[in-house]
């Protein structure tokens, strides 16, 4: 398969086909005195949602600025809809939403100076659309964004993104803090976004619940490099969480067990599916949920065994 920014060339039902991707990161690096990010890649098509997860410090917010172009890479290349930053920095910025933990608008600001900001940054804000969502969310046209609640912050920021013409949405940990009904609309909000088949979304959170009801592709990063990388579905039905008494644990199985924790009740850990037929009668085993997979692939790491 022959590969260019923007475009991938391969055999589909109907022969040769190129197909374009949103996003892509091609051998992303970035290297910092006491931190490196290593080589980074992937692809996401239009139309899907990429749970992007790791530990605090683990390269997530690193990545995420580096496909935004808050700072430069040390090598790689970020394609969006077939272009790059340094190709047209105009175009690229502007096909970005983003969202962070920390509110970025100043503290005196009412609602009418940020929508003054927005329409006199980007030619696509539409007042109309803002407006709607100001309304709909019965968020204060009088009141300093100070006083707003953090719910209403976040949903102020999600205005601002929703009500221009973005390709892509980048999210970091956008949702911290929010209570389950908020999390539940901005969950919905992301859904119709990509509803079109055109856009897509990159949501970096630690509430990989949420990543279970969403997100078609999970990216797994720890200290800077790929761990795990997959559609969802795909990635869930090719492991296993393993739970048991240690005493039914074999020499062959124990080597293939990934993060084994010990509890009062015997040990769980991940296997891989392939390597089923290892599974003694006595254990038991279920398909793992993603936080179940990242706990214990990130206890591999810390053993230094997955090292």
């Amino acid at each position: 398969m022959k590969e260019r920014c923007g475009k991938r060339i391969g055999t589909g039902k109907k022969g040769m086909m190129e197909i374009m991707e949103l996003l892509e990161v091609r051998n992303l690096s970035k290297q910092y005195k006491n931190f490196s990010l290593e080589n980074i890649d992937f692809v996401l098509p239009k139309g899907y949602i990429m749970g992007y997860v790791g530990q605090n410090g683990a390269g997530k917010s690193t990545t995420l600025n580096l496909i935004t172009n808050i700072c430069k890479s040390t090598a790689g290349e970020v394609c969006i809809d077939g272009i790059t930053c340094d190709k047209d920095a105009v175009r690229y910025k502007e096909s970005i939403g983003y969202v962070g933990d920390e509110f970025y608008f100043p503290d005196n600001f009412r609602v009418k100076n940020i929508r003054s900001v927005m329409k006199g940054f980007y030619p696509t804000f539409s007042t109309e659309r803002f407006n709607e969502f100001l309304k709909g969310w019965k968020l204060s046209e009088k009141m300093k964004v100070k006083d707003f609640s953090r719910g209403m912050k976040v949903k102020l920021m999600f205005a601002t993104v929703l009500s221009r013409d973005t390709k892509i949405l980048v999210l970091d940990e956008a949702t911290n803090g929010l209570d389950p009904v908020v999390r539940a609309e901005v969950l919905k909000l992301l859904q119709e976004y990509i509803a079109d088949g055109e856009r897509s979304v990159i949501f970096s959170t630690h509430i990989l619940s949420d990543l279970e009801q969403i997100a078609d592709y999970i990216f797994f990063i720890h200290d800077g490099k790929r761990v795990l990388y997959d559609a969802k579905d795909e990635l869930l039905e090719n492991y296993l969480l393993v739970k048991g008494d240690r005493r039914e644990l074999t020499y062959e199985l124990q080597k293939e067990l990934i993060g084994i924790i010990d509890n009062a009740y015997g040990f769980e850990a991940i296997l891989p599916g392939d390597k089923a037929e290892l599974l003694g009668g006595e254990l038991h085993f279920e398909k793992p949920t993603i936080d179940e997979l990242v706990i214990h692939y990130i206890k591999e790491k810390e053993s230094g065994k997955g090292a």
